[in-house]
């Protein structure tokens, strides 16, 4: 059924964003029981998130939101963007004209953050649709997030011959430390 411009969708909308904000709170709530000792409260706090975030996905799916990883990663790119290309440039426009310097600074390093997630994003999405995720032009370090099984070449195996894992595991290994 198309949703698109109903009451219906807004309100899908809306219940998503609830459940979605509701359950970053939620682990933020578990983490401060946490410091302070309440085991059994912290566990009960993020068991509530985990289900929200199920809500939310639902309400996400209802929306038609959900695609493949390269339509994700495009979504992703864009509203990333739309972060700090808008929204964090207007927010900290208005800290600064109301006085609020210090959030103002905030609100652009945080911009300069979503910028190079959406370079990430984009980037990846070039992997995905040049079909260079597993397999590169040149040797490199393949490692096996499973096991840590680490390979040279210029494609990752098909099956990690350590642990069995599937070709979905390796990674570039990247050294940054």
């Amino acid at each position: 059924m198309e949703f698109k411009g109903s009451k219906t969708e807004a309100n899908l909308w809306t219940a998503f964003a609830g459940e979605s904000q509701a359950r970053n709170k939620y682990t933020y709530f578990a983490s401060v029981a946490k410091k302070e000792g309440y085991e059994q409260i912290c566990a009960l706090f993020q068991k509530t998130a985990d289900n929200e975030k199920e809500h939310a996905k639902m309400w996400f799916k209802e929306l038609g939101e959900l695609g493949d990883t390269a339509s994700n990663l495009k979504a992703a790119a864009e509203g990333e963007n739309y972060e700090w290309t808008d929204m964090y440039a207007t927010f900290a426009k208005e800290a600064e004209e109301e006085g609020f310097t210090e959030l103002a600074e905030k609100f652009r390093m945080v911009a300069a953050i979503e910028k190079a997630h959406e370079e990430r994003y984009l980037a990846l999405l070039d992997n995905v649709e040049m079909q260079k995720v597993f397999e590169k032009s040149e040797e490199v370090m393949w490692e096996c997030r499973n096991c840590g099984h680490l390979v040279i070449g210029k494609k990752a195996p098909e099956v990690c011959p350590v642990c069995a894992h599937p070709q979905s595991f390796f990674e570039v290994r990247k050294e940054n430390y």
